[in-house]
């Protein structure tokens, strides 16, 4: 080959490593730009390690705008106090009604559906008490304020679901981790069915393909998961202190699927180990793969 020949197949060749290399980078940019963040803040001051979190996620403007209405839905489905973990802790709940305030919002409601006598479940888990004191609009399920949602999802066509969770601007969900008797866990998925009406327990017939169905429908501007205490036993419902491990810790993200699937190992679990995390993930709904998912662990 002559000299003039060698040279510009050189020239070539490493035109062509450089592009490759530019793609590469290209690519591996966009990789990281599109990854789920998780945030995994830990500290004693339930408050405090809440703030942490949000702040680490951007903050609470970066989610609440000035004049919003929103709605923060903590599970207040038992008549349990706060040490027995089967319901969400206030102190967490308090502390993201006034960040929302604090980023301009007009109002935040603070509800849920409970399975136990209502008022006795507000009172006892604290979340009325906290919530109020922190300037959130708290008040009890009006069974006439649901109204049918078209769905088509895999099983559920349409449900009832409230009205002032479907007309919110913004909607914070914040469930509690703890073990279930039939879905192995209830994390931020299974938290929405506080928010449906009509005969719940007809979806336990088909559970993980309802609560895809039900998280699809949903569009919250973040998951916050309470495991400052989780309950590890005789979920949900819970009472025994025995059955309760306290963690300190506040994960938070705006993907519902990776809260889940981070909240699952808490329990010795993998996300894949639960099938409405596998359908979530399979239908669009986040990133099950902890590998995939950029975590960030902050104290407080």
């Amino acid at each position: 080959m002559k000299r003039r020949e060698f040279l510009k197949s050189a020239a070539i060749a490493g035109a062509g490593l450089s592009l490759c290399s530019v793609l590469d980078l290209i690519t591996d940019t966009a990789d990281a730009a599109t990854k789920s963040e998780l945030i995994v803040a830990s500290g004693p001051n339930p408050s405090k390690t809440t703030r942490a979190a949000i702040d680490a996620l951007g903050g609470m403007k970066k989610f609440v705008s000035k004049g919003d209405v929103v709605v923060i839905k903590p599970n207040i489905g038992w008549d349990r106090l706060p040490d027995h973990a089967a319901t969400t802790n206030p102190e967490v709940v308090a502390a993201l009604v006034l960040m929302c305030y604090e980023a301009g919002a007009k109002k935040v409601k603070v509800f849920d559906r409970s399975v136990n006598d209502a008022r006795r479940c507000y009172m006892q888990s604290g979340i009325y008490t906290a919530a109020k004191n922190a300037g959130a609009d708290v008040s009890y399920v009006d069974e006439r304020k649901f109204r049918e949602k078209t769905l088509n999802g895999l099983v559920l066509k349409s449900w009832p679901i409230y009205d002032e969770i479907l007309t919110a601007d913004k909607i914070i969900n914040v469930p509690i981790a703890k073990h279930h008797s039939l879905s192995r866990l209830t994390l931020g998925m299974k938290n929405w069915m506080g928010i449906m009406g009509g005969a719940r327990e007809k979806i336990h017939q088909r559970i993980d393909e309802s609560l895809v169905d039900i998280s699809l429908a949903m569009k919250p501007a973040m998951t916050v998961l309470d495991a400052v205490r989780i309950l590890t036993r005789n979920g949900p419902q819970g009472g025994n202190i025995a059955d309760v491990k306290k963690l300190d810790t506040i994960i938070a993200s705006v993907d519902q699927v990776a809260v889940d699937s981070y909240g699952a190992t808490l329990f010795g679990l993998k996300g894949s180990d639960l099938g409405y995390l596998r359908l979530g993930e399979k239908h669009g709904l986040g990133t099950m793969d902890l590998a995939k998912v950029k975590i960030r662990k902050v104290t407080a």
